[in-house]
């Protein structure tokens, strides 16, 4: 009889979290450090501009004009979402991708943000897209992370759940 000891976890993927804050904090720096507040600066012409704004609540500045408490709010809300996701990758084996590729992501831009709202008071946004008349609120890095995790977790979910149900 062999013992088995405890199989490898899918932990080491936040090293993926870990750069995403990188990248995030890095990208804010230089915007705050380069970019003129409310100013559009094209990036390509009719689609993209580079714009510094502030965002002091969450997703399209949802409760940004709530009088302060939502910055607590938000904040202990994405420690509390990353603790979930930090457990769920520690239950996830370590070569199941599907599952620990939009945690990773989640709880990287979740992080970047938190960083945000307790260094700043406010979320450093600076990509915006636009569509002839039609612009797009804008986000950062850390927010297409957490955006592309989110879609990674329902559409691999979605997958996962059929071939469950196929036996596949």
């Amino acid at each position: 009889m062999s013992k088995s000891g405890p199989k490898p976890n899918a932990m080491p993927w936040l090293l993926l979290s870990a750069a995403v804050i990188v990248l995030d904090q890095w990208s804010k720096a230089w915007v705050l450090s380069s970019l003129p507040e409310y100013t559009a600066v094209p990036v390509i012409d009719g689609f993209w501009n580079w714009y510094r704004t502030y965002n002091t609540g969450a997703a399209f500045s949802f409760l940004a004009d709530a009088g302060g408490w939502q910055a607590t709010f938000f904040t202990v809300l994405a420690f509390a979402i990353c603790g979930l996701l930090g457990w769920w990758l520690w239950r996830t084996p370590r070569g199941d991708w599907r599952q620990a590729l939009p945690y990773a992501l989640v709880i990287g831009g979740a992080l970047g943000n938190v960083i945000d709202r307790l260094v700043h008071g406010h979320v450093v946004d600076f990509i915006q897209w636009y569509w002839r008349g039609h612009y797009w609120p804008a986000f950062n890095l850390a927010d297409a992370a957490i955006v592309g995790g989110a879609i990674g977790i329902a559409v691999f979910g979605v997958f996962d759940g059929r071939k469950a149900k196929t036996g596949s």
